[in-house]
């Protein structure tokens, strides 16, 4: 709904610090996006990409660009739970071919900018790029990642937790006394600051060991995908665990990794599948 998109701010909305830096800009910075099928960026789609350009002064800040787009694959359940974009969502949509020379239009001779743009965002831009043909000449490009600036300037350990809960300073850091101390004094401060958080043991404990809500074990060995597991690494990561455990040919491949040392939880897993037993995440 049209109602529900947030406000473009101003560059003066943006306060005084990003007026000096707008001010200074000799080319476009591109702060975007992506929604996609899911967190591999080497081989899930976009589904949404939106983008906000930033130009140098006296030009401000234009109007978000935003593109929903048919992935042309299956949107796995789980990726729906995070944005909300389903299968019958993009049915019929442009698909990523026929946006892709606007978006390398607008990219062109501009900086970029986003939030764990690095890690993701780009990558799965210049893979959807790549398989149709297409590249973006990132050579020339400077990137700004929220995200990295974020935990340089807020780091996180224990005097940084001592500091946010409690306002004082760690004193004799990396003493086993010292530490142990202060970390009664964050939890403490963590019970007061969170009213939501439960007071008893049990549940702190659930609360403190609870897996990624995308994974099926505490390693993220394994990945959900439709409810089933698929693997999150090596040589078939992104591939069911299904499949593998019922392919004769693959059967060696998985006991050659129950020879190894990963974590026994995952090879609980391994175990089970390759038993008949496929984990089933059960829809939230």
């Amino acid at each position: 709904m049209a109602s529900s998109r947030p406000k473009t701010p101003s560059v003066e909305d943006l306060g005084p610090r990003f007026a000096a830096f707008a001010k200074r800009l000799e080319r476009p910075v591109i702060f975007f996006d992506t929604e996609t099928t899911g967190t591999e960026p080497s081989s899930d789609r976009i589904v949404e990409i939106s983008l906000v350009r930033v130009m140098p002064d006296p030009d401000g800040i234009e109007a978000p660009r935003t593109w929903r787009i048919d992935p042309r694959v299956r949107i796995p359940i789980e990726a729906t739970e995070i944005h909300g974009i389903t299968n019958e969502d993009v049915q019929g949509l442009p698909t990523f071919a026929d946006i892709a020379d606007e978006l390398l239009g607008l990219f062109s001779g501009a900086d970029l900018a986003g939030f764990n743009l690095g890690r993701f965002d780009i990558r799965v831009l210049q893979a959807e790029l790549v398989r149709i043909g297409k590249t973006l000449d990132l050579s020339p490009t400077r990137v700004i990642d929220a995200q990295v600036i974020f935990h340089q300037k807020e780091p996180r350990n224990l005097g940084a937790a001592l500091r946010f809960y409690c306002d004082r300073e760690l004193e004799g850091a990396h003493g086993a006394e010292a530490d142990t101390i202060a970390t009664l004094e964050v939890f403490a401060g963590q019970l007061e600051r969170y009213s939501d958080l439960d007071l008893d043991v049990g549940a702190l404990h659930a609360t403190s060991n609870a897996i990624g809500s995308g994974y099926v074990d505490v390693t993220r060995r394994f990945a959900w995908r439709d409810n089933e597991p698929v693997f999150n690494f090596g040589k078939h990561k992104g591939k069911s665990l299904r499949w593998a455990a019922s392919e004769p040919s693959q059967r060696g491949y998985l006991r050659s990794i129950l020879g190894s040392n990963i974590d026994e939880g995952a090879k609980l897993i391994i175990r089970e599948a390759m038993e008949g037993r496929i984990r089933s995440r059960k829809p939230s």
